[in-house]
Parts: structure tokens; C-alpha cells; sequence
């Protein structure tokens, strides 16, 4: 059950194609071309599609041609950074691909306490520059995640409950809008654009550097990983329940159920069952409670399988879900956020977890709350800060011939889900195959972002979540 394909365009001629590759540094790919099926490969292997162009931009001068070129051809435009969303929003059929991947820079500025990112890097390039000089911006929990598509649709990680969205830490951006022009947006040049970039799914332009606060973090930092039996699951939910209510901000938990992976790390004889497990961090200051105090609660709730707690590396951390989350595996993510996390949410996650078809699937339960809902929810295109839990079915699986089973199998999660009267809305950064309607994403913002889009991009070139008005 792939995602549907797109509309054919009309391919830019021999000519134009001439043309376009002399006004760019980077590569320009072609069907015909060696490397356009690698150029063409995401994370996601679900997602098959065949641009009629990829240019591998080496940096904001490419951009401009190769927006130049999309109006001068009439072809729809995708942006890739990371490649990493779950929809394949870095692939268009018959279209361009502005590839950023390229643009992976990343430099430092300790006094002043930020951090300049290319459009092309991932969080692990981020993490491994900054935590040089102990600091860290608030990203996501895969290190291989790319930092602007994350960021764009608003970015929840080990840090957001302390220090907020990855949106919410951009100090300004560079960005591209379709007509070609390069714009600094900030809180004050250009804010219309800073507002919608923060959250908005990026369809207004291309974002090619992001600079962001940073925070003192690491070098190292204080880890949960807990694994329980499935068996525990109401327990260890209930449980986290409790805790989350008075859980200091300097402490953030995902608690997630699974089934116990082959590794040598577990017992044998566990491996394949189901289980429910805690990864967190905590950053305590002196005279604050001790992480074992913190966790206590968590940590006692059962008897573990196995237990990885304790001092950790922060980039060690950020990276330690990586091995799961491979390119080339297939997957489908849905999420819903919570008001509650009522014992009939619980029930759901617990039936799912034993009905799922692949062992690689997990159902995740996101801890929000804290600074993310300190900020207004007009203060920025990222609308759902008020919900304190997100839950995400997360479908990964390896042979294409499963693929109708696990995306029932998630979706059927997400309906149990969203029946409840305790769900609202859905978070970008895990859309499905962007099937839902945008307005479940941007609330109360859709409007603005709708007229936005209309001004910014009246012909609909960049494709993404919102389109703009008739």
C-alpha cells in the first residue's frame, strides 16, 4: 500500500537542461544519468518516485537557479534535506528535486551562544559540533535525522520539554522563495516568514541555513532505558502516568512498547516478545534530586528485562535509536495527540503492541508539556502545543509484500486512537502519506498559513501540506 503517485509533467528539453547545468556548481541528474537511482533513494523505501530532475545543490546560488529553472519549465519542486520524512515530501514524480543534502555545514559561534546550520545536515552533524564546547540545541532522538524537515514541521526531542521545539530555537533563517528571492527571516526582518517556517511545513520556500540557540548540554548526561515485559504494559503506562504529572522539565521520557530484539544484550530467551520500554535523559543542576531519584519511580514500577540507565554521552544519546531506524527499511507513521492519557488510550497501545505483523513496529507515547506550551499558539505556525502526550503507531517492516498489513495494521491503531474523545490533531513530523487534511496539523494557523502560501507561492510550485487559496 505505497503512497499514490503524482502527476506527470511535461520533461524540460535537452536544451533547457544544457542550460540549467551550466548555472550550477552541483550535479544535475537525469533518469538517463548515472546515480539517479541513488540520487533518487530516501530512508523510506516505501516511497518510489522518479523526478525528471535532481540537482545536488552545493549551496543558496544553486537554489535560486534551480527555482529559476522549475518556473522557466513549469515543474512542481520537492525539497530534500535529510530525506527522512515518512511521506517522501523530498520526492516529487516528474518534478524537480532541490537537493540540500550537500549543504551540511555547520559552524559554531560559543560567545554569542548559537549555531549555524546548512540545509543538508542532520542532527548528528549538529550534535557533533556543538557538544565541542558542551552545548546542544533542543533536535530530535535519531542522530540521522535531517535538521530542516524536522525542524519546519516543529521538531520534539530529548530537550523539548526544557528548552522547546527545534522551532522555537531558531534565531533566524535563510530562505528562497519561489520568485527566486533570498530573504533573512527573523522576529524582526521579515516576520511573516519567520512565523510560518517555524511549524509550517516548509512550502513557502527553501530554508538553506537555520541558526539556532544553544544551551548548556553534555558532554554527558543522565540516560533511561528500561525494557519491561509486555506483560506491563498497564503498569509501566499508569506508572509513567503518575510521574509525568509532577516530572521536573530537565527530565523527558518516551515510553514505547516493542518486542525484544535479537541481540545479545537481552536474555535469549525474551527475544521476540512483546515488551514496553522507557529512553529518557535528565539534566539535573546542583542541589537538584539525583537522576536516581528521579527515575526511582519508573525504575520500580516492575522487574526489567534489561536495564541501560545511567551516565551517558549526550551524542550517544541522540544516536542511540539509530541502528532502528536504517535506510531502506519501510515505514508508515501516523500520530494523534492526547489531552489524556486515559486508561482506554492505554488499552489500545496494549492491543496493538500484540496484534502488530513485523517485530520492527513500536507504538510510542510522547511526553510534551513544559516549555513547548509556554509559547502562544499563534505565536508561530506550530499549533498543537497545548496537548500534553502525542501518541505515534509506528509501522517498520522489511518485505515489500507486508506493506498492506502494516499500514492496516497502523492505521487501524490510529482509528482506535482518534475514537477517543482525548485526541486531537496530527504532528507533521509523522504524517502517513500526508492523506489527512492539513487543517488537523495547523488548527487554528491553517488560515494564516493558507494565505501565506497564496502570497508566497500562488501556483502551488513547492508542493507541500498546504496549498494556496482559489
Amino acid at each position: 500500500m505505497a503512497p499514490e503517485t503524482q502527476p506527470r509533467h511535461e520533461a524540460p528539453t535537452d536544451d533547457q537542461l544544457t542550460a540549467f547545468s551550466a548555472q550550477v556548481r552541483g550535479d544535475v541528474l537525469t533518469p538517463e544519468s548515472d546515480g539517479y537511482d541513488e540520487a533518487r533513494a530516501v530512508w523510506n523505501a516505501t516511497i518510489d518516485r522518479r523526478p525528471a530532475v535532481i540537482v545536488r545543490c552545493t549551496g543558496t546560488a544553486d537554489v535560486v537557479a534551480a527555482l529559476a529553472f522549475a518556473r522557466e519549465t513549469d515543474l512542481p519542486v520537492a525539497v530534500r534535506g535529510g530525506g527522512h520524512n515518512v511521506a517522501g515530501r523530498a520526492l516529487v514524480d516528474d518534478g524537480l528535486v532541490i537537493d540540500c543534502s550537500p549543504m551540511n555545514g555547520v559552524t559554531v559561534d560559543r560567545h554569542e551562544r548559537t549555531v549555524s546550520v546548512g540545509a543538508g545536515a542532520t542532527l548528528g552533524d549538529v550534535d557533533h559540533e556543538t557538544q565541542l564546547f558542551g552545548l546542544a540545541t533542543p533536535l530530535g532522538a535519531v542522530s540521522e535525522t535531517g535538521v530542516a524537515g524536522l525542524t519546519l514541521n516543529g521538531g520534539y526531542g530529548h530537550l523539548s520539554r526544557e528548552y522547546g521545539l527545534a522551532a522555537d530555537n531558531l534565531r533566524s533563517v535563510e530562505i528562497v522563495t519561489v520568485d527566486g528571492e533570498v530573504h533573512t527571516a527573523s522576529a524582526d526582518e521579515n516576520p511573516d516568514l519567520f512565523w510560518a517556517v517555524r511549524g509550517g511545513g516548509g512550502a513557502l520556500g527553501v530554508v538553506t541555513r537555520f541558526e539556532f540557540e544553544l544551551y548548556d548540554v553534555g558532554p554527558e548526561v543522565d540516560a533511561l532505558f528500561v525494557w519491561f515485559p509486555g506483560s506491563e504494559i498497564t503498569a509501566v503506562f499508569e506508572r509513567f502516568r503518575e510521574w509525568a504529572a509532577d516530572a521536573p522539565r530537565s527530565a523527558g521520557v518516551l515510553p514505547f512498547t516493542a518486542h525484544v530484539p535479537d541481540l545479545e544484550e537481552f536474555p535469549e530467551e525474551r527475544w521476540g516478545e512483546s515488551a514496553v520500554a522507557l529512553l529518557g535523559s535528565y539534566r539535573g543542576d546542583d542541589g537538584s534530586p539525583t537522576a536516581d531519584e528521579v527515575f526511582e519511580p519508573l525504575l520500580s514500577v516492575a522487574e526489567p528485562i534489561a536495564d541501560f540507565s545511567g551516565p551517558m554521552a549526550y551524542e550517544g544519546l541522540q544516536s542511540m535509536l539509530d541502528e532502528d531506524y536504517p535506510d531502506g527499511l519501510r515505514y508508515y507513521w501516523k500520530s494523534t495527540y492526547l489531552t489524556d492519557l486515559t486508561d482506554e488510550v492505554i488499552d489500545v497501545v496494549a492491543e496493538h503492541t500484540e496484534s502488530a505483523p513485523s517485530p520492527l513496529s513500536t507504538i510510542d507515547v510522547w511526553h510534551l508539556g513544559g516549555a513547548v506550551a509556554d509559547v502562544p499558539r499563534e505565536a508561530t505556525a506550530f499549533w498543537h502545543r497545548d496537548k500534553p502526550f502525542m501518541c505515534n503507531f509506528e509501522a517498520n517492516w522489511e518485505d515489500p509484500e507486508d506493506d498492506d498489513a502494516n499500514v492496516d495494521w497502523a492505521r487501524d491503531g490510529m482509528d482506535a486512537v482518534t475514537a477517543l474523545e482525548e485526541a486531537a490533531g496530527r504532528y507533521g513530523n509523522f504524517p502517513g502519506f500526508d492523506e489527512d487534511p492539513a487543517r488537523l496539523t495547523f488548527g487554528g494557523n491553517y488560515d494564516r498559513l493558507r494565505e501565506l502560501k497564496t502570497t508566497y507561492d500562488p501556483e502551488n510550485r513547492l508542493r507541500g501540506p498546504v496549498t494556496p487559496a482559489d
